[in-house]
């Protein structure tokens, strides 16, 4: 119903839609991957390949520091947070004490203990003071993986959490082989090594019962069951090293891949440090993510996943970039609205690996979405930073087929004017990386019911001419619809005759000729003072 809707309001010439849009497709391409602020992993391992010492390494991606001493020896960290129980045990027999000053000999095993800190040994259980300290004895504690240092349990009488006292070195035993491939050039390893240190100890906690997470809040420990004999070597042959500016330790960010340029800390997140500034990574071409994409999204799905932060329906994007070449600030453009979001937070909503990103946008657009046969046609829309951009269409049935190349002008906008069009047709722009979404044009038949010389039948035609098409009469009931009336066909001319008793009345003919053409409906023949 709504389709013959809008093939009668086309007939007669009323209000049509808006122009039907075919949609948006952005091509989102990159380079890099992590916030690009600091130490470039893969860069840090070419330069190690081409021979420099990890204090040069370091010295290059935080411009004006200095290496110096680790103003601490012991690091404190969250291992397990907010559990009903923990499991603790060794291998070897181990101590506890408790918070009284009570110490309890615990032979080998694992044991359970939940809120209260009950500890159930082999003669007795005793219930412990909070905070609890265990201790190795000839190996290590484990706590779902062993850990190097003593372990400690405090409990909010309803869950019971463990820190792990272990020193920073071994802390980066478990640290290191994590963040980095243990099979890297070892000035590379050894640059990750006090950059991980340095970054632990500008963030340790301020107050509390620990230092560190254990996780990406801080950085990722995972004990001794990561560590790697290459990783240990890094960590002993920088012992005690951090990175140093004015004195102080240093925000030694660190991250995978550049793209070829690390970024500022002020751009990426609005926070000067003179030392996290833009850089030359030349060697960062190792990294399988030193280019990316094209990651697509139509116009839709960016709508749906930046939320309130989009137009409802994002049709156009542009790209407002920083010193490093990194997006700065993203416009997205809707039909009515347009709205800005910064990089880093569509970076983050759209999951995309940097903000070292450009975006390439294909929109088409029919001018009028719904023609009558003989009706000139245009399409409009954006083509920029997608390469070569050519359009294709296609009829009904048939295979897509090369229609010439819009003239785009600066601002990416085109316009291509189409002619009459004979057939539905589908268009879209096609890029090298991907085609674009298509946009449809439907081309209604052309029907022209002519006024009667008598009352016993209504003859019109039917464009384009085909013999055979089915023509339909109708007549405006009193309750505002339609009835069919007579039924007749066109002949090799196009035209037709209907045989019918005509009464006083509203009448319309609809013709149905299929191949790729919409029913067609003329103008209304008022005969009602016939």
């Amino acid at each position: 119903m709504r389709r013959l809707l809008l093939v009668l309001a086309v007939s007669l010439g009323l209000a049509l839609p808006q122009a039907a849009a075919a949609g948006s497709l952005f091509l989102v391409s990159g380079r890099g991957w992590g916030h690009g602020v600091g130490l470039s992993q893969y860069g840090a391992w070419g330069f190690a390949q081409n021979g420099m010492p990890y204090d040069q390494i370091l010295a290059h991606y935080y411009p004006g520091t200095t290496l110096g001493p680790a103003p601490v020896a012991q690091v404190r960290v969250l291992v397990a947070e907010n559990r009903k129980v923990v499991r603790i045990g060794s291998a070897a027999p181990f101590k506890a004490t408790d918070a009284s000053g009570a110490a309890y000999d615990v032979p080998a095993g694992a044991y359970e203990l939940g809120a209260d800190l009950t500890l159930v040994l082999p003669d007795k259980s005793v219930t412990l003071a909070p905070p609890v300290r265990f201790e190795p004895g000839d190996a290590p504690l484990e706590l779902g993986r062993p850990y190097r240092g003593a372990l400690v349990l405090l409990s909010n009488g309803k869950r019971v959490s463990a820190v792990d006292y272990v020193g920073l070195e071994q802390y980066l035993y478990g640290v290191v082989p994590g963040e980095m491939p243990a099979d890297w050039t070892p000035a590379a390893l050894e640059a990750q090594a006090v950059a991980a240190r340095s970054y632990a100890l500008a963030n340790l906690a301020v107050a509390g019962d620990f230092d560190l997470y254990s996780d990406t809040r801080s950085q990722v420990y995972r004990g001794i069951a990561v560590e790697d004999a290459r990783t240990t070597a890094a960590v002993d042959a920088t012992s005690g090293q951090v990175v140093l500016f004015d004195g102080q330790v240093a925000e030694t960010f660190f991250f995978s891949t550049s793209g070829g340029r690390t970024a500022a800390a002020a751009d990426v997140w609005g926070k000067p440090f003179p030392y996290l500034v833009s850089v030359d990574d030349p060697y960062d071409t190792l990294s399988p993510y030193h280019e990316w994409g094209p990651v697509l999204f139509t116009g839709k799905e960016l709508a749906q996943q930046l939320g309130a932060l989009a137009p409802h329906a994002v049709r156009d994007l542009t790209v407002g970039q920083d010193s490093s070449g990194r997006a700065a600030a993203v416009t997205l453009v809707g039909d009515v609205t347009s709205t800005q979001v910064s990089g880093v937070d569509l970076r983050r909503l759209l999951g995309l690996r940097s903000t070292w990103f450009d975006v390439g946008v294909l929109t088409l657009d029919a001018e009028k979405p719904l023609l009558v046969f003989g009706e000139k046609a245009v399409l409009r829309g954006v083509a920029r930073g997608a390469g070569g951009v050519t359009l294709e269409r296609k009829v009904l049935g048939g295979a897509w087929e090369p229609a010439g190349e819009p003239k785009v002008q600066e601002d990416g906008t085109f316009a291509v004017p189409l002619g009459k069009l004979r057939l539905s047709t589908a268009f879209r722009l096609t890029s090298p990386a991907t085609p674009g979404l298509p946009a449809r044009i439907r081309v209604a038949a052309r029907v022209v019911l002519d006024p009667p010389k008598g009352h016993k039948s209504l003859r019109g035609r039917v464009r384009p001419k085909a013999e055979g098409t089915a023509v339909e009469i109708q007549r405006l009931g009193q309750d505002g619809s339609w009835t069919p009336v007579a039924e007749t066909a066109t002949d090799a001319a196009g035209e037709f005759k209907a045989k019918l008793l005509l009464e006083p009345g509203v009448y319309r003919a609809v013709a149905s000729p299929g191949g790729g053409l919409l029913p067609g409906t003329s103008a209304e023949l008022d005969l009602s003072s016939a």
